[in-house]
């Protein structure tokens, strides 16, 4: 793998596409910045053997060009704090500020560029935005797993430019890294724990995995379309009828395969969506018509955890209820905790991005697990078997 390690950046100009797409409260403060934070050790990289940094980022989805509320020069200050040195901000990621400030860069100089999104070609993969990026540096390197699912003008297109000069970051290589751990190199017994809202955003994954995994636990909201298909009563719980058949079809499959597929065997439901609803506890299949099931019930969660605990290669993506709610997180707890525990005991866990990220960060175990990805979409891609547009740019 093609990394910062192996290039010497003395008096070189490293353009850089990292991932600060950061939460920003109302007042531009940051509210999580992980992801800054998981860049900082390839910019260190870059800075101490004497080159200079220019950063290329979006942030968030602005629709129509510039927008204040999406300018990545709310981020500056804090950037400047964590590198402990004054970072340059050109106010145009192609313009002549950029031009004119990544010219004048002397080594341990980091310049940021304004949002990417603010040109509609970034996301189309145009190839003469792309080109104009490059010329702004003599070195590209990548550390924005978040977005290597998307063939972007930054992520995979500007790579053309550099065909000798081109790394991974130490973000994206420790991603893929843990990600190859997991599916190709996992110890047995393999343990995936699928949650979230859809079946239909796990489908290609959960195929995936039937070919490589000891056990399947599927718990969250997908888990009522499977029990709405196994003829059971969900009330108003979430459902996608329309896949109740590939459900049957998905068990026929693990049980084709010798795969361990384990739903949910009790549910805690209440009678509307809010943390102050009434609650009661029921056996899966078994909810009253006009109650919704929001978590795994006590049985669920003994059944879950016991199997967890027994693994010695774990996978988690999606929550187990909703978790934002605290009346209805203790499934999701429940299965972090176990995941914890099983990875003290020797076990490889993997958590990837998103609501898991999320989760596991509410409540404080972030540290307590192997890994914690930073791309919940890029990691699903990668998971699902498809090649990834920018990691495959620095490879070729």
């Amino acid at each position: 793998m093609k990394t910062v390690d192996q290039f010497d950046f003395k008096e070189k100009k490293a353009i850089v596409r990292v991932d600060f797409n950061v939460p920003l409260d109302a007042d531009f403060n940051i509210t999580d910045d992980k992801r800054m934070r998981a860049a900082l050790p390839t910019i260190k990289k870059i800075l101490k053997d004497g080159g200079s940094v220019i950063l290329m980022s979006h942030l968030g989805r602005p629709k129509d060009g510039p927008t204040d509320k999406y300018s990545l020069k709310h981020i500056v200050a804090d950037l400047s704090r964590m590198l402990s040195l004054t970072v340059k901000f050109a106010d145009d990621c192609i313009g002549e500020d950029a031009i004119h400030k990544a010219d004048n860069l002397y080594p341990g100089d980091v310049l940021l560029l304004e949002n990417l999104r603010f040109y509609k070609e970034e996301e189309k993969g145009d190839v003469a935005f792309a080109e104009k990026l490059s010329k702004l540096g003599n070195v590209y390197v990548n550390d924005a797993f978040g977005t290597a699912h998307r063939a972007h003008a930054s992520t995979s297109i500007i790579a053309q430019f550099f065909p000798e000069n081109k790394y991974f970051g130490y973000l994206m290589a420790e991603e893929i890294k843990n990600a190859e751990k997991v599916i190709n190199g996992a110890e047995r017994p393999f343990t995936a724990i699928m949650g979230g809202a859809k079946v239909s955003d796990k489908i290609l994954l959960i195929e995936n995995l039937l070919e490589k995994v000891d056990n399947l636990i599927i718990g969250g909201g997908m888990a009522y379309t499977f029990a709405k298909a196994q003829g059971g009563e969900i009330g108003t719980s979430l459902l996608e009828a329309d896949r109740m058949p590939l459900c049957l079809e998905l068990l026929e499959k693990a049980k084709a395969k010798g795969v361990n597929l384990i739903l949910p065997v009790d549910t805690v439901i209440a009678d509307k969506f809010d943390n102050e609803a009434s609650k009661d506890q029921v056996a899966s299949g078994h909810i009253p018509a006009d109650w919704m099931g929001l978590d795994i019930g006590t049985k669920t969660i003994e059944l879950f955890s016991a199997v967890i605990k027994n693994s010695k290669t774990l996978l988690w993506n999606g929550p187990m209820g909703v978790f934002e709610m605290e009346n209805f997180q203790q499934g999701t707890k429940a299965v972090a905790e176990a995941v914890v525990e099983a990875t003290k005991n020797g076990a490889f866990s993997l958590i990837g991005g998103g609501d898991s990220a999320a989760a596991i960060a509410k409540f404080g175990l972030e540290d307590e697990v192997s890994y914690v990805s930073t791309g919940g979409g890029a990691l699903l891609e990668y998971m699902e078997g498809k090649e990834l547009p920018g990691v495959a740019a620095i490879q070729k």
